[in-house]
């Protein structure tokens, strides 16, 4: 495996210091969720062919969002597996987010469960009704930012479903479902910032980004290609990205960069921040698998087909209960493409 460089409160709460509590609260609660699973399928029944067109996509990287497999409803080695656990630990091991507003988070006003809501736990929800026939058969594991792909590579989750971008860096150490959301970085600072948007106004200027994320690889990147200005400080990373918030929030930082559509859903918790210019990347959101996980992912882009063609209780409709009241009630612009997959040789 090649080595890989580093990429990287609900509405009304408002205050730093009540964000501080609530982010106390989510990293206490994360302590609690068990780090550890019951046997997950390596998935072992991988053919020689689609690993070798998988292994040459990724030497030729240039639209990781279209290196996926094609879309298939048999069961292989890892879903059996996971269709063959007992009891109680018959369920789907998916890492999610549980402070993302609107993404993955617990709504406190939902009961003294606070069940995880949010557009990517609607996703979790279908996949596992489709591969065990119950919805809620589903095992959450709050993860954050920069555990999502170990997460995956120590067998501690079937797959991650968390805002995750499909990149270049990223395909080689996890497979990826066909994309299920299209965003792109934007910057997010207070309203009353000199800020402008991703541009000269942030010389001197403290970014936070999540470490991990493809916000701080870009960042990173692009400081070193001069189109970031060299005196932008880009050294304040954080677990999760509601973290970001609460730095800006405390006047730590300046400005936060992450995907548009997080950055939205942030800027709905607190009135007092916006979004500022456009997004300057073109991202998609996919479901990261095991690389060896072939028939998993095959699965996930059949749901994923069935979920964008399924108009009442598919993908458009959990963008209108989710998301269009932060990007809007026209999806098309977060709508990925038409998935394209590989050809096995």
């Amino acid at each position: 495996m090649r080595a890989r460089r580093l990429r990287a409160s609900l509405k009304g709460w408002g205050g730093v210091a009540t964000m501080a509590v609530v982010c106390a609260l989510v990293a206490v609660f994360a302590l609690c969720v068990p780090l550890s699973g019951p046997g997950i399928g390596d998935g072992r029944a991988v053919s020689q062919a689609s690993q070798a067109t998988v292994e040459k996509a990724e030497e030729d990287c240039e639209a990781p969002e279209k290196q996926t497999l094609s879309p298939s409803s048999a069961d292989g080695d890892t879903i059996k597996a996971i269709k063959d656990r007992e009891g109680e630990k018959r369920k789907l091991i998916v890492g999610v987010d549980q402070n993302s507003y609107r993404w993955g988070y617990r709504n406190p006003n939902s009961g003294k469960t606070a069940e995880l809501e949010g557009f990517d736990i609607d996703l979790v929800h279908r996949i596992a009704e489709d591969i065990l026939g119950d919805p809620d058969a589903v095992q959450f594991k709050a993860i954050p930012t920069d555990q999502r792909i170990p997460a995956i590579r120590d067998g501690r989750v079937d797959m991650v479903v968390r805002t995750m971008t499909i990149n270049c860096d990223r395909i080689t150490d996890v497979a990826f479902s066909a994309p299920y959301f299209k965003t792109g970085q934007q910057v997010l600072a207070p309203k009353s910032s000199p800020v402008k948007g991703y541009d000269d106004t942030l010389a001197d200027r403290r970014i936070c980004t999540a470490a991990g994320s493809t916000a701080y690889s870009t960042l990173e990147a692009d400081q070193k290609d001069g189109k970031l200005p060299a005196s932008t400080d880009i050294s304040t990373t954080v677990p999760n990205q509601l973290d970001c918030l609460v730095r800006l929030q405390l006047g730590e930082v300046d400005a936060v960069v992450t995907d548009g559509a997080l950055a939205a859903s942030q800027a709905a918790q607190d009135p007092t921040v916006q979004l500022k210019g456009d997004a300057f990347t073109a991202e998609y959101y996919g479901v990261a698998m095991k690389k060896d996980a072939d028939d998993l992912v095959r699965r996930v882009n059949q749901i994923l087909v069935d979920y964008r063609k399924d108009t009442a209780n598919g993908w458009q409709a959990s963008y209108d209960k989710w998301l269009s009241a932060t990007l809007g009630k026209d999806a098309k612009k977060s709508e990925p493409p038409a998935p394209q997959y590989l050809r096995s040789t």
